[in-house]
């Protein structure tokens, strides 16, 4: 089995346009014959890496706040539309991918992966 690695970073606070970059970094994946690709960590969703959304110890900042509400809403849903797009997305190209991906449950935000056939 054919097996693509993505080395690439998603762009935050847009995961329309995340979805696109998958999208086309699948199709790529595609055309050079892989039959599996994977994903970094949050891919979609985002990697946090450097924000500290405003938090000093037992303090956030009112532009942290607005910080993580973009992040919080940058996150997906499990059976969400974001998920059933990933999923036609592999569908589609007959490709199977696995994916990192920030999910929200209620208040929650998760680090997950999603393998979708």
């Amino acid at each position: 089995m054919s097996v693509a690695i993505v080395q690439a970073g998603s762009i935050i606070y847009d995961t329309p346009s995340t979805l696109d970059k998958l999208e086309n970094l699948t199709k790529e994946a595609v055309a050079r014959g892989a039959k599996l690709v994977l994903f970094p960590e949050a891919f979609v969703g985002g990697y946090p890496k450097g924000m500290d959304f405003g938090i000093v110890l037992g303090i956030r900042s009112a532009e942290g706040r607005e910080e993580f509400r973009k992040y919080y809403d940058s996150a997906i849903e499990e059976h969400g539309v974001e998920s059933r797009r990933i999923a036609e997305i592999a569908t589609t190209n007959d490709i199977i991918i696995v994916v990192g991906v920030v999910e929200r449950h209620g208040g929650t935000l998760y680090c997950s992966v999603r393998e979708l056939v």
